[in-house]
């Protein structure tokens, strides 16, 4: 009995990794295609943007402009980039670099790896370097949007000529801005925090600290946040003030060495004028002090900070803390009913 020959093997189809192949390529195509797409409607909308700002009278610039990540990111560098208001305020930077993710561009994260520089309309460019100088911006559809700045050891150095910066350096300063929740209402919540910050020797909070560190909280809620919005800052601010806007502050403290002022209560708004208006319950801590060093900078006389001492005397308690209101009125600053200095000045009424 014979074996029947065994069936010649069948040679391996090419159909499968061609087919295989093809739907590769139709999806790298098709991404591709979809990626330059969002890279064009990405340099629309940059470029709308900026028409938008210089309408509203910035000025917007960058030596050159580069997009790429390709293929799962969408990365924008500019070089040389500056943005200036009317008032003179200024931000610059020798690169900016901003990255999202190309399949959900709903979170931005901007780097200065070469530091940036802030111009101030009377006191003149400050460089800023450090670690990390970083932010994130999302939620684009929230009034505010979520807004997130954070220095990393951040170094502050005023430009040759230039006035003196507060601060020298810091350990870390964090800005954040964010929407409240629905539940809420029309609301925005504002927290600036900075940690363990070196004074400049010269100025006010380098005379009150001396070398120890310098902390700052401030924990606010702006009601009527919606209304916050216009061609500049000014007309931003007045819309807002029509509206009824507010801040009312959660909780604050600047801390200078062993010298404390904290505010654990307060609404503050914006006057006709242009500066601060409302009240702030404070506690004071080393305040003659702090008004001594007020007076010999100038900051205010020594007739002020004299009847300013008399005050904090008369209500300090068992320690060397003193409770009292601080506000803002007529455009002074007052502390019980001592005008101090004139009140702070939110805006430029023009």
């Amino acid at each position: 009995m014979s074996v029947p020959d065994p069936s010649p093997r069948r040679k391996p189809s090419r159909l499968v990794p061609i087919l295989v192949l093809a739907v590769l390529a139709i999806i790298v195509a098709g991404w591709s295609a979809t990626w330059l797409w969002m890279r064009g409607q990405l340099e629309t909308r940059l470029d709308a943007g900026v028409s938008a700002l210089r309408r509203a009278g910035y000025e917007v610039s960058w030596r050159e402009r580069e997009i790429g990540g390709y293929p799962f990111r969408l990365d924008v560098t500019l070089t040389e980039a500056a943005v200036r208001d009317r008032s003179g305020w200024a931000l610059e930077t020798p690169r900016l670099e901003a990255e999202a993710q190309a399949y959900a561009p709903i979170v931005w994260v901007l780097v200065a790896p070469d530091g940036l520089s802030f111009v101030r309309p009377r006191g003149g460019p400050v460089r800023v370097t450090g670690q990390s100088l970083r932010a994130s911006l999302s939620h684009f559809d929230n009034t505010p949007p979520n807004i997130s700045v954070e220095l990393i050891e951040p170094v502050f150095k005023p430009a040759a000529g230039a006035e003196p910066f507060g601060l020298a350096s810091a350990k870390q300063v964090e800005f954040h801005l964010r929407q409240a929740p629905a539940e809420v209402g029309d609301e925005g919540g504002l927290w600036v925090s900075v940690k363990e910050g070196k004074a400049q020797l010269p100025g006010l909070l380098g005379r009150i600290a001396g070398d120890k560190p310098v902390s700052l909280e401030w924990d606010a809620r702006l009601s009527k946040i919606s209304a916050f919005h216009g061609a500049t800052w000014a007309e931003a601010v007045r819309r807002w003030i029509a509206a009824g806007g507010r801040i009312n502050v959660k909780r604050a403290g600047l801390t200078a060495g062993d010298a404390l002022i904290g505010a654990e209560a307060g609404s503050l708004s914006v006057g006709s004028d242009g500066r601060l208006r409302g009240s702030l319950e404070v506690s004071l801590r080393q305040a003659p002090r702090a008004l001594s060093a007020m007076s010999a900078t100038g900051a205010v006389s020594e007739t002020q900070a004299a009847a300013a001492k008399a005050v904090v005397e008369a209500r300090a308690g068992s320690g060397d803390v003193a409770r009292a209101n601080l506000d803002f009125q007529a455009g002074q600053t007052t502390l019980g009913p001592v005008a101090l200095a004139p009140a702070p000045k939110v805006y430029e009424p023009r």
